[in-house]
C-alpha cells in the first residue's frame, strides 16, 4: 500500500513539473503533443489492426495512405491535443487547491464532451472548405458528424480511436481527485477505477447528445 502511494506522488509530482501552466507556452505545447501523441498513436494502430483488411489497403501504396494520415493529423491530433490540454489545466487547478475534485470532476467530463463535440463539428466543416471532403459541402460535413460520434464509443470509426486516445490525459485528475475527496493517497488502481467510471460517463453521454441531434436534425427535415 506504501509503495503504490508512493508511485502515485511520483506520478502526480511528475505532471505538475511538465505539465504546470506556468511552464513556458512552447515547452507547454511540446509535453502537451507529446502525451497526444502517446495515446494517439497506440488507439489509432489498434483501430487499423481491428478493422479487417484495412492495414493492407493502407500499406498497398496510393492515396489511401495519405489520406488516412491527414485525417489523423488534421482531425484526430487537434481534437486530442486541446482535449487533453483541458483536462489537464483543469488538474492544475485541482492540484492548487483553487478548486474541489467534485466541481473538477464534474467540469472535466462537460469540457470533454463539449470539445469533442465542437471540435469534430469544426474539423469537418473545414475539411469541406479545405480538401472538398463531403462533396465540398460544410453543411452536409456537419450533418455527419452526431451519426459519426454515435458510433465512437463503440470503436466504430475513427473517432472512436480518438475517444479511447484522451484517456490516458484524464488519469491523473482522477487519481488526485479521488485523494482529495479521502483526504489521503489512493493508489494507482483506485483511481485508474474512477478514471475508467469517469470515462464510460463521458463515451455515454456523448453517445447520447449525438443522439439527440440527429434526431433533432432528422425532425427539421
Amino acid at each position: 500500500m506504501r509503495r503504490a502511494a508512493d508511485i502515485e506522488t511520483a506520478i502526480l509530482q511528475a505532471l505538475d513539473r511538465h505539465f504546470a501552466p506556468g511552464l513556458p507556452a512552447g515547452r507547454f505545447a511540446r509535453n502537451l503533443l507529446l502525451l497526444s501523441l502517446a495515446g494517439l498513436v497506440p488507439a489509432v494502430a489498434l483501430y487499423v489492426a481491428l478493422s479487417p483488411g484495412m492495414a493492407a489497403h493502407l500499406l498497398a501504396g496510393g492515396a489511401a495512405g495519405g489520406r488516412f494520415l491527414r485525417q489523423v493529423l488534421t482531425n484526430g491530433l487537434p481534437v486530442v491535443f486541446a482535449v487533453n490540454a483541458a483536462s489537464l489545466l483543469l488538474y492544475a487547478r485541482l492540484r492548487s487547491g483553487r478548486s474541489g475534485p467534485g466541481r473538477i470532476v464534474a467540469l472535466d467530463l462537460l469540457a470533454r464532451v463539449g470539445l469533442f463535440l465542437a471540435l469534430h463539428a469544426l474539423v469537418f466543416a473545414g475539411s469541406a472548405l479545405a480538401f472538398g471532403s463531403f462533396g465540398g459541402d460544410p453543411v452536409q460535413a456537419l450533418r455527419v458528424v452526431a451519426p459519426t460520434l454515435m458510433q465512437a464509443a463503440a470503436f466504430g470509426n475513427l473517432s472512436g480511436a480518438y475517444l479511447y486516445a484522451t484517456v490516458i490525459a484524464a488519469l491523473p485528475l482522477h487519481v488526485a481527485a479521488l485523494a482529495g475527496w479521502l483526504g489521503r493517497p489512493v493508489g494507482l488502481g483506485a483511481g485508474l477505477a474512477l478514471g475508467l467510471l469517469a470515462f464510460a460517463l463521458q463515451a455515454a453521454a456523448l453517445t447520447a447528445l449525438a443522439a439527440l441531434i440527429r434526431l433533432l436534425q432528422g425532425a427539421a427535415g
